[in-house]
């Protein structure tokens, strides 16, 4: 280290350091602690779960083997769950500022509330990164925004008995169509084309709601203009390439066009980029850097699959080529989570009551 950061009174000493605290982040805990791999975890979130938590946590999942349906929010109550046998320490509400390789051949991570952590490896699983809507370039939106106007649904009681006007022709909003039609008053779909972006199986569902009148499908059309008064919507404006407009009543509008995505300082660390995702080598899911990993929405490599359970199978691979990686010579006998089962408290204890300092070292 150089002489700035010996200054540092503390710093955290560990066996990975994760960073991003979504789903497969929160899996990443569990595959390395079954290696008896100890980890921090940052998150620039002030809560664990990502977008899953923060934009989504009563939307249904249906892809998690043994899990016909799951909402967000208990998919990552489960997966806290499953790591926590492992004391992982969560480092809340900062976001990493500086990576650089050691004298040792470690990592040092510094975050943006001055924590340090001394990590022999690192596991980026960032999702996409810092996150947020991409609005639609309606004008004034930003008076609505908060009150008639929402880019996410955290609590799906908030809509009971809205005109809701959803507008988007990807999963999302086919998604949260299908997901409110039973609590709203009425829903208006607006897309701009006649053709969506979505599961076949979404797609039939949104057929069979519009063809029961539980859905108004408002195609092709595109949002033009909104109107109301002190941030409460009355009416959203939409129109067709062609000039012919629609007005339609409404009590909020949920745009769904997806999230802007920014790496922040990940695109500084000079790993190798590929259109703002971070390229790996399969099946290690290493990067251009030798002890730093990408897995999740993230990482990308040929025939990438953005699903969770692909980041979940990323996580188990990556945390197997980290054990290799720590502790080449050590003989190590592979077992099944049902041969070992979780560890004990003595193995993993808490770092709880020291105000997660137990693991520090004094530089």
């Amino acid at each position: 280290m150089n002489k700035k950061q010996e200054m540092t009174s503390s710093t955290h000493r560990t066996d990975v350091a994760i960073i991003g605290a979504g789903p497969v982040g929160l899996f990443a805990i569990f595959e390395c602690g079954m290696l008896k791999l100890k980890c921090h975890v940052i998150d620039a979130l002030d809560a664990i779960g990502g977008q899953c938590a923060a934009l989504y946590p009563e939307k249904p999942i249906y892809d998690i083997p043994a899990y016909p349906e799951i909402l967000a929010k208990d998919l990552v109550h489960n997966l806290e769950e499953q790591a926590a046998p492992f004391s992982p320490h969560y480092h809340l509400g900062q976001q990493v500022v500086k990576l650089q390789r050691t004298e040792e051949n470690r990592w040092y991570v510094e975050t943006s509330k001055g924590e340090s952590i001394n990590a022999g490896a690192v596991i980026i699983a960032a999702g996409v990164g810092a996150f947020g809507p991409n609005r639609p370039p309606l004008k004034a939106i930003e008076d609505y925004e908060g009150t008639s106007v929402f880019y996410y649904v955290t609590r799906k009681e908030d809509f009971r008995d809205k005109t809701l006007v959803i507008a988007g022709g990807g999963d999302s909003a086919l998604d949260w169509a299908l997901s409110l039609k039973d609590i709203a008053k009425k829903i208006y779909l607006v897309h701009r084309r006649n053709k969506f972006r979505a599961a076949p199986d979404t797609l039939e569902k949104i057929n069979t709601a519009a063809e029961k009148g539980e859905i108004d499908m408002v195609v092709p059309y595109q949002l033009s203009g909104l109107q109301g008064q002190e941030g409460h919507l009355k009416t959203v404006m939409v129109s067709t390439l062609d000039g012919q407009t629609r007005a339609l009543e409404a009590d909020c509008l949920l745009p769904f066009f997806g999230l802007s995505m920014n790496l922040g300082p990940i695109a500084e660390w000079g790993l190798g980029l590929e259109k703002k995702h971070i390229s790996v080598r399969l099946p290690t899911c290493e990067t251009n850097q030798k002890g730093i990993f990408a897995i999740g929405d993230v990482a990308t490599y040929d025939a990438k699959l953005k699903l969770i359970l692909t980041g979940f199978g990323e996580a188990a691979q990556a945390a197997h080529e980290i054990r290799h990686y720590l502790r080449p010579g050590e003989v190590f006998h592979f077992e099944y989570s049902t041969t070992q089962g979780p560890p004990s408290a003595q193995e993993f204890p808490s770092t709880k009551d020291t105000g997660g300092k137990g693991d520090a070292v004094t530089n």
